[in-house]
């Protein structure tokens, strides 16, 4: 009996744990829009692999140093970015996030958009640091 109670303790400690690392997650992912609002590229590097994918919902494919080229000239300029219904999964080192975002964006000075957009984005785990390594974005 009590191998049976401490079997079910120890695997309700692993829910618990994976539910607390998948909120985490989400607030490192939360962090990491309100860096590109903010325009602030010291937090995106760190928060991006050097391999990142960064597909937008037109088909555009921005690799790392594109975004933070980008955010920098002032050709990409993030004014909002409100994530609804995010659902984090992990599998050891990787994850999925996916969520409806609003996104308010001007390019090139032009005028401010919204975007109602389906995401999916991917994170990696190096070391004890989740990092983006892709990201798609659909129209909603």
């Amino acid at each position: 009996m009590r191998l049976l109670l401490t079997i079910g303790l120890f695997f309700t400690s692993l829910v618990v744990v994976g539910q607390i690392n998948e909120a985490k997650l989400a607030t490192t992912i939360k962090e990491f829009h309100q860096s590109l609002v903010k325009k602030n590229t010291v937090s995106i590097n760190q928060q991006t692999d050097k391999a990142l994918s960064y597909g937008h919902s037109n088909g555009w494919i921005e690799t790392k140093a594109e975004m933070i080229k980008n955010l920098e000239t002032g050709y990409t300029s993030y004014k909002s970015i409100k994530e609804d219904s995010l659902q984090v999964t992990i599998n050891e080192n990787v994850a999925h996030a996916r969520f409806v975002g609003d996104y308010e964006v001007s390019l090139n000075g032009g005028n401010t958009v919204i975007y109602h957009l389906k995401v999916l984005e991917v994170w990696v785990k190096k070391g004890k640091r989740w990092l983006l390594f892709a990201r798609q974005a659909v129209r909603g």
